[in-house]
């Protein structure tokens, strides 16, 4: 850990430097972000986990920059260049393009123009014409060298004409502008404050590329630019229909190379001006231009992982129905739904196969076979999957005039046909159908949305926009924290947990995690946390990071099932004793809680943030921080995108937020889209102010294009509805006013956009 990073770090994030010092100390220690942010709050001053990860990345950030650094001082001393002035230069570069600015004059570089006018001999031409002396006659200077020849590889090179003389002396010229740090930084800042992004279509692929057609001639300032129409572009140039490019005004990015130097109106003088025209189109303006795309890549890939994040983290965070027997159903036609009994932790019991849709005969059996099962199981709720015949089957169990008591729910089932095929699905029911591990997923996905969906890559649930464009190790890595954040906010059951759950718990790993269930199988429950010394490979740093996540519901201590950590119980003990109680009697009578006097208790190592959070524990030991279950149901007798009418008021439920408006299912087997735009009656910004995944919402529909089912739908108390279109008119995108759909798709700037480029995976599939 160096000293400057950590004042670095403090000045950026605006943090005291103790707080910065304390978390880097526990980060190198091997402290998990959650156990710091929970477990250390008078070390690091109370600091969250935003800010914790912020710290642990720029730290990583940092360490990467000094690698560069010893790299490159190496590399310098190597070759004999390292002089006491340029290794101060490279050891105080502040920014990673500071550093290679002052490198590249010495960074070894494959043969150039310019290196091949140096054999020739035109360097000292170059250093004559770069002193801009206003006698200085080029041409006649140039006159001696001409016939000079260099041969390299059997290719000779000649110069035969006082033109290619002068050229190859401006070549010279061009490279030293190209090298010069103070140059580059300067028109760096130019083309990522004053570049504009342009995109044009690639002539032939107009019709090929139709779903780029917004960007076929698009032009805007690349610093305005959202995230989703820069990723857009570079999709549609990846796909090789668009042709983009980011470029500052050309007069003024002269005028800064011409400023540094360009000097009179002589003729040498004009040497070096053409020398800095041809630097900016042949080098440095290139190189600029990959850096600054670079740059808002990097920051379109930043909001557009920001987005899905927190998608995701609304998403593990859902409210869980609870420990329940449960009928998982996965709808279908054809094929039939499957259904599933799960008891109270999810463990299958049964499984069969039912056709509601078959007629009159085999819809009968199917409604004595659930009623048998709700009847004989006595089944708590029902969950149903969103997809294909989903209304359909949710209207036929609604009829069968079941317990009161039981709750039907439709849940989404994005990503569980992902699961059904993964190997932690084939580990799990080996011998069963792919479908039948679906409906498993559902059923539990309703009980604990939290413990299933950790079983899923995060990016296969859909609630990301533009998620195989950005960089995929830094998406890994924020949804990874996602994740581990949501586990260990929850916390764990120890002996009901699956190995997946656990392996997401503070200081465990997937081995550990494994070694743990293991350890279960053979030896029955944990009875205490003391019980995790146990295992092999589990330490006391392991252990440490990872108990005071675990619970253990019923264990041989009273505080083993809450978030208190074991290296507090003694305390909890002597708060017990001086009260003249027992630890049991203190989770029960909330006056001797309330009569705790915390001041009495501060240690240098146990301040008021940790006892405050101990307290407020024991009124309430494990209790769960996600809100509490609330059933939801979808509009009866409107069940496909036919039965939708402008100006029908909904009931609906969000499944993705972006940076453009959200998608919202209304029940109808496609989302419909709520514009930034619609969100509100007042002005949006960001929609995730104003709107969460898995949100309840009433929408209304404002236009429904049949031919490419799309819908459009408001959240304003007051909505503008176009004309109402025929139901079923056939494959017509406008209103009767001629109006097309996609007005109600546009993107933020009011432009028409293409709506399948703003969809996750899952929803292009859906639209």
């Amino acid at each position: 850990m160096i000293e400057k990073h950590l004042v670095q770090i403090t000045n950026e994030l605006g943090l005291q430097a103790r707080q910065v010092a304390a978390t880097a100390v526990l980060l190198e220690e091997g402290s998990t972000v959650p156990f710091i942010a929970r477990y250390r709050k008078e070390r690091t001053g109370e600091l969250d986990e935003v800010k914790i990860t912020a710290i642990r990345d720029r730290l990583e950030q940092l360490e990467m920059l000094d690698k560069r650094r010893e790299s490159i001082i190496s590399s310098l001393d190597e070759r004999k260049l390292l002089t006491e002035e340029l290794r101060a230069k490279v050891e105080t570069a502040p920014t990673l393009n500071s550093l290679e600015d002052i490198y590249l004059p010495f960074k070894p570089r494959k043969r150039t123009r310019a290196t091949i006018a140096k054999e020739l001999g035109l360097e000292p031409l170059s250093e004559i014409l770069w002193a801009q002396d206003s006698t200085t006659d080029p041409e006649a200077l140039a006159a001696p060298y001409i016939g000079n020849t260099v041969t390299v590889d059997a290719k000779t090179s000649t110069v035969d004409t006082i033109a290619t003389v002068l050229a190859g002396a401006r070549d010279i010229l061009a490279e030293r502008i190209n090298d010069d740090a103070t140059a580059r930084a300067q028109l760096r800042s130019l083309y990522l404050n004053k570049g504009t992004i342009k995109s044009t279509v690639i002539s032939g692929k107009e019709e090929e590329g139709a779903k780029f057609k917004d960007y076929f001639d698009w032009s805007e300032p690349a610093a305005t630019a959202p995230s989703h129409r820069i990723l857009a572009m570079r999709r549609g140039e990846t796909e090789g229909f668009l042709y983009f490019r980011l470029t500052p005004p050309e007069n003024e990015a002269l005028g800064t190379l011409f400023g540094l130097f360009v000097r009179g109106t002589s003729p040498a003088a004009k040497q070096v001006q053409l020398a800095c025209e041809d630097c900016l189109k042949r080098l440095v303006g290139f190189a600029m231009e990959v850096e600054a795309r670079g740059f808002y890549k990097k920051k379109a890939d930043e909001e557009a992982i920001r987005v899905f994040a927190d998608n995701l983290r609304e998403l593990l965070l859902a409210s869980p129905l609870g420990q329940k027997i449960t009928l998982g159903i996965d709808p279908g036609f054809r094929t039939g739904c499957k259904v599933v009994l799960l008891d109270r932790q999810g463990k299958l019991l049964a499984n069969e196969v039912i056709y509601p849709g078959r007629g009159r005969g085999e819809e009968l059996e199917a409604a004595e076979a659930i009623l048998n099962m709700v009847r004989l199981h006595k089944v708590e709720a029902i969950a149903i999957g969103n997809g294909t015949a989903s209304r359909e089957t949710e209207t036929f169990v609604k009829k069968l005039n079941l317990p009161s008591s039981v709750q039907i729910v439709v849940v989404s089932e994005s990503g569980a046909s992902i699961y059904s095929a993964s190997e932690i699905a084939r580990e799990e029911f080996q011998d069963l159908d792919l479908t039948v591990r679906g409906a498993v997923s559902i059923g539990r996905r309703l009980m604990d949305p939290l413990a299933e969906l950790v079983k899923l890559d995060p990016k296969s649930i859909g609630v990301g926009q533009y998620q195989h464009d950005v960089d995929q190790a830094a998406l890994k890595r924020s949804l990874d924290d996602v994740v581990i954040s949501c586990v260990n906010k929850v916390g764990v059951e120890l002996n009901t947990a699956s190995r997946h759950l656990l392996a997401y718990v503070s200081g465990l790993n997937s081995r550990t995690a494994a070694s743990l269930v293991t350890h279960r199988d053979i030896n029955g429950p944990f009875k205490s946390r003391a019980e995790l010394l146990k295992i092999s490979g589990l330490g006391p740093k392991a252990f440490e990071q990872a108990a005071g996540f675990l619970r253990i519901r019923g264990g041989e201590h009273p505080l083993d099932a809450s978030s208190v950590h074991p290296e507090r119980y003694e305390l909890v003990d002597r708060m017990a004793a001086d009260l003249g109680c027992t630890v049991q009697e203190l989770l029960k009578d909330s006056v001797k809680r309330t009569s705790i006097k915390l001041d009495s208790y501060v240690t240098p190592e146990v301040g008021l943030p940790t006892l405050k959070d101990i307290v407020a524990e024991l009124a309430k030991p494990g209790r769960d921080p996600r809100e509490q279950f609330e059933a939801f149901s979808f509009a009866d007798g409107v069940e496909k995108v036919e039965d939708l009418q402008p100006g029908m008021k909904l009931p609906g439920i969000v499944t993705n937020v972006t940076a453009f408006g959200a998608f919202v299912d209304i029940g109808v087997h496609q989302d419909g889209l709520v514009h930034i735009s619609q969100i509100s009656d007042d002005f949006v910004k960001n929609p995730a102010e104003f709107l969460k995944v898995g949100q309840k919402v009433q929408a209304t529909v404002m236009e429904v294009d049949l031919s490419r089912k799309r819908i459009a739908l408001s959240l304003k108390t007051k909505v503008d509805l176009a004309p109402r279109q025929p139901k079923g008119a056939p494959g017509n995108a406008r209103g009767s006013r001629g109006e097309d759909m996609s007005r109600y798709m546009r993107n933020d700037s009011g432009k028409p956009g293409t709506g399948g480029d703003w969809f996750s995976q899952a929803q292009q599939k859906r639209f």
